[in-house]
């Protein structure tokens, strides 16, 4: 069993490589986002309390998420291993984490931070087009991932498009804010001996390569 959180810019490959270790191991891989609507599912009071926010677009507190994460970790499927994207957000995050690992004695496991200079990261992120059909994810800048017509999916035919948002001064915008948070948490399990750094300029299978050596490593020492 391995339990991973991935620390990553968006952009860095985070989706891509817990997808992979998912069909590989069978890691299940747990988004806040998604979490919180399974969540909301459950008929109990916790269960209504989070629809209800979620229906009205209103901030969901860290209590909330910690409970929501608590619930899912402990479930059956998260025996084998789990990937946590999206969270830790923030140090208090991080440290709340921790507070419930113990009570459901379950191990921190090990954090991949998934590292990229800025330059491939603006070509990955404005180079990004999306098929409005199917969610299929080209990049004009990559010759492996651009798509075989301009503007159209090679997998429905699609039309392809940019979110609003992939420019490079939202890019930028993004970039300060992740580190700006994550920093804390990086040093955080540093200092906790849990703490890998892969980089993920390179191809996806070389560094997938590096992720799985590193996990196959911890389960020898372990």
């Amino acid at each position: 069993m391995k339990n991973i959180i991935f620390l990553a810019v968006q952009g860095a490959g985070k989706g891509t490589f817990a997808k992979k270790l998912s069909e590989k191991y069978g890691y299940v891989h747990i988004s806040t986002g998604d979490i919180l609507r399974e969540r909301s599912l459950v008929d109990d009071e916790l269960g209504h309390e989070i629809k209800n926010l979620i229906d009205n677009g209103i901030f969901v507190s860290n209590e909330i998420i910690y409970q929501a994460i608590e619930y899912r970790i402990s479930q059956p499927d998260c025996n084998v291993g789990y990937i946590l994207d999206g969270f830790p957000r923030n140090l208090e995050q991080a440290e709340g984490y921790n507070a419930i690992l113990k009570k459901v004695g379950k191990d921190l496991g090990v954090v991949i931070n998934l590292v990229i200079p800025n330059e491939i990261l603006k070509e990955r992120i404005i180079g990004r087009r999306i098929c409005k059909d199917c969610g299929a994810i080209y990049n004009i800048y990559n010759e492996s991932l651009k798509p075989k017509v301009e503007g159209i999916c090679d997998k429905c035919g699609g039309v392809l498009y940019q979110r609003e948002d992939d420019n490079e001064e939202s890019m930028k915008t993004r970039v300060n804010t992740y580190f700006e948070v994550t920093e804390p948490i990086i040093d955080y399990y540093k200092k906790q001996g849990v703490l890998k750094t892969v980089d993920s300029s390179r191809k996806t299978e070389e560094t997938f390569n590096d992720i799985i050596e590193i996990l196959e490593s911890e389960d020898v020492d372990n």
